[in-house]
Parts: structure tokens; sequence; C-alpha cells
């Protein structure tokens, strides 16, 4: 039984949604990120840099007890654990094609739309330079993944990987980013094509917050 520590927020999707995909069993810990439970102790143990997602694998490397935080990580492990080769290849070009893109998506993707979204909707001051360079570079970047989604089925090439999974759920706050998929075609259709499978959408359902 993994245990999962998460909120409802694009990162924590990432890790539910790939628990769902590889079939383990796992426990959630709402780690609600509004009232500050990220900076608690017991939590900080878990996670140095007090971020969500994170889990703990009683049977890790070793057959040890394993943490681990950084959602790109955990879907690294989590696919090499369970043998996963669809998710993310073993080895050669495939392999390093989904490692691009999802590095892509973890040194791009994500923190640009969350600038985005923090200057957009969530800043207590307004700060128009910040909202017109955060912006524009979403936009960019979503240029960038309707491009790739246009001439490939996935972001990865033919097949579903970690890659979409870790970009998927940003995709989910277009609104928060004041992006209209519309304008992203290729990036609509893949989106309504993910949101299909059953394990994106239990995963996107975790957790539950009152």
């Amino acid at each position: 039984m993994i245990d999962l520590y998460t909120f409802a927020t694009p990162n924590g999707k990432k890790a539910s949604v790939m628990l769902e995909e590889v079939g383990l069993p796992y426990q959630v810990h709402v780690i609600n990120i509004m009232n500050n439970d990220q900076f608690k102790p017991a939590f900080l143990n878990i996670s140095p840099n007090n971020k969500i997602p994170a889990i703990v694998d009683p049977d890790g490397p070793g057959g040890k007890p394993f943490s681990l935080f950084e959602s790109g990580a955990i879907l690294i492990y989590l696919a090499e654990k369970c043998g996963r080769d669809d998710l993310l290849p073993k080895d050669g070009a495939a392999r390093y094609t989904v490692l691009q893109w999802l590095m892509w998506q973890m040194g791009g993707f994500g923190p640009m739309l969350g600038q985005a979204n923090h200057f957009l909707k969530f800043a207590k001051e307004d700060v128009p330079y910040a909202k017109t360079r955060y912006h524009d570079e979403t936009v960019r970047l979503y240029g960038v993944l309707d491009r790739r989604l246009s001439v490939s089925p996935y972001i990865a090439g033919e097949a579903y990987t970690i890659a979409d999974i870790a970009t998927l759920p940003w995709t989910l706050r277009h609104d928060f980013h004041r992006v209209d998929l519309a304008d992203f075609p290729s990036v609509k259709a893949w989106a309504e094509n993910l949101k299909t499978r059953p394990a994106v959408q239990k995963g996107l359902a975790v957790p539950q917050v009152p």
C-alpha cells in the first residue's frame, strides 16, 4: 500500500493518475496547502521541499521503505517499479524522447503556467508586467504543445506515456491562466481523448477535498 501525500493541484493529480494507471493500491493523505499543512514537521520529513505530491513505498528498493518527492521522479519511479515499459521505455531513443518531454513539462509548462495562475488569479497586488510576461510565455508553451500534438497522437510519439500524464492536469486549468483551448485544437483533442481513460478519470478525482 503506497502512501500518497497530495492536494487538488495539477502536480498532485499527476501522482494519483499514475497510481491508477499502474494499478498499485494506495492510501491518500490530504496535505491542505491552503492551511499550510505542507510546512508541518511530519510532512517535511517526507518532502524536504515542502511540496506535494510525495509518496512512501513500504516495499521500496531492496524491500525497504522509501519516500520520494517531486512529481516527475514519482512518475519515473512508479513506471520502473511496475515494469511499465509502455509508460516509460527501458532504453533507446524512445526512452529519451519521453524524458525530454517530461523535463519540458517540469521545467517550463508547469512552472510558467503556475506563475500565470498566480499573477492572473491569486496575487494580492496587480503586477501588469508579471501578468503579461507569464501569460505570453504560457501561450507560447501551448503553441509548442499544439504543434507537437498536430503531428503526434501523444506527446512522446505513438504511445501514451508519463509525459502525457505529467502534462494533462495543467491543461485542465486553462481557465486559470486565461487560455482558450479552442485556440489550440490539437491540445484540446488530445486532452479530451485522455479524459476517456478510466485511470485518468479516477486519478483526477483524487483527492476529494471538502
